[in-house]
């Protein structure tokens, strides 16, 4: 039989885990008004990329204004008291050294100045409370990243305790995906990280065929799903195209390290009897079987133990090959196979062929019949009676 073959070959191939992930950004904000008020202005874009302190939304601050305004007034007297009694403190310790007053009287002065500290410092915390409510009207970004649509628009009422979204931003660059790994798998990969080894990471899209990214391994989550056996993993990538898109699927392929120096083969070539991996080697056209140990795979390529670099195996024509059993390669003159067709053996004549019009002389029995040309091979192919002897 013909078959087809490839060489083994001597190379390096990556030990990959494989893993479903979904892209999450490292900052995502849903921001809410803090104050209440009417909307006076929307800053920003649909789809806009914000920088972070950049003005987004803007809400009525007049009445938190005014409200700050009181409360600097506040403070502003009540430091004048505090002052004033600051004052007759020294004067009165002056008049207690020359013994003109009574002690007491230096002592409720003194905790008239420590009330009065209290009072400003209340005042203080009026005034600074009130002008973090005027910030609150003018919302700014908190972080670089991808304004979604618009959400409010200007004259809309807002509350602080509504719960109403004003706007969305999330964080495009960099961007992570979070991924599963088996629990059978987390020793190797733990292993890798106690020895600060950078992994790499790939993400390919939803049909697994085109990578999109490529980005390392961040770290491991503390605790391993206990419903589907596997540990959350979150890995970095830069996107700076913007390929990866928050919430997106994708599958992800991890790699854990690299094997060098290994046999590896086309998995086409290698056969299963239960638990047992096999190939057919390939030697002086003949067919062999060995037992191979598959290792490490990647995608169409398999690196195995049981076989040397250089041996060339078989990969076509499994339901007909066993051990033994010999074999032409494909693309070798004389593979067409043209034993037993029937030709007649050199230096001999064809039955009936032994002469033109004469008998063989040797044969006492040879007849003349017909055109004097006798067919041993076709009985009563003459008259009747004409091979008789």
């Amino acid at each position: 039989m013909t078959v087809t073959t490839v060489t083994a070959q001597k190379g390096d191939i990556g030990n990959y885990l494989d893993g479903i992930g979904t892209v999450t950004p490292v900052y995502t904000s849903s921001i809410t008004s803090q104050v209440n008020g009417i909307v006076t202005a929307v800053h920003y874009k649909e789809g806009q990329i914000v920088r972070k302190g950049d003005s987004l939304i803007d809400i009525d601050a007049r009445p938190y204004q005014a409200t700050l305004v009181q409360a600097q007034g506040t403070l502003e007297r009540d430091q004048g008291i505090l002052a004033q009694a600051e004052m007759d403190l020294e004067r009165y310790r002056d008049a207690w050294a020359r013994k003109a007053i009574p002690k007491q009287t230096l002592d409720d002065q003194e905790k008239i100045v420590l009330q009065d500290e209290g009072t400003v410092k209340i005042d203080q915390g009026s005034v600074a409370f009130d002008q973090i409510q005027v910030e609150y009207c003018h919302i700014r970004a908190p972080f670089t990243g991808k304004v979604g649509l618009r959400l409010v628009d200007p004259g809309n009422v807002v509350q602080s305790s509504g719960g109403l979204t004003l706007a969305v931003i999330t964080q495009l660059q960099p961007i992570t995906i979070i991924f599963t790994i088996a629990e059978d798998n987390l020793g190797q990969v733990q292993d890798q990280l106690r020895q600060h080894v950078q992994l790499s990471v790939d993400a390919f899209d939803r049909t697994n065929l085109k990578k999109v990214a490529t980005g390392k391994l961040l770290t491991l989550d503390n605790q391993i799903d206990t419903t589907t056996g596997t540990v959350k993993a979150r890995s970095l990538f830069d996107n700076k195209d913007a390929a990866l898109f928050p919430n997106e699927f994708v599958n992800v392929r991890l790699l854990v390290n690299t094997l060098h120096d290994a046999t590896l083969i086309p998995t086409s070539t290698i056969q299963h009897n239960g638990q047992t991996a096999f190939v057919y080697v390939l030697q002086d056209n003949t067919a062999h079987m060995r037992t191979i140990k598959q290792g490490v795979m990647d995608g169409g390529t398999a690196q195995v133990t049981g076989i040397n670099p250089g041996d060339v195996l078989a990969n076509s024509s499994f339901e007909k090959l066993q051990d033994n059993v010999k074999v032409v390669l494909a693309g070798q003159p004389g593979g067409g196979g043209q034993s037993g067709t029937g030709q007649p053996n050199a230096g001999q004549p064809a039955p009936g062929q032994s002469g033109s019009g004469q008998s063989d002389s040797s044969n006492p029995h040879a007849g003349k019949s017909g055109s004097g040309k006798s067919s041993p091979g076709k009985q009563n192919s003459g008259k009747p009676g004409s091979n008789a002897p």
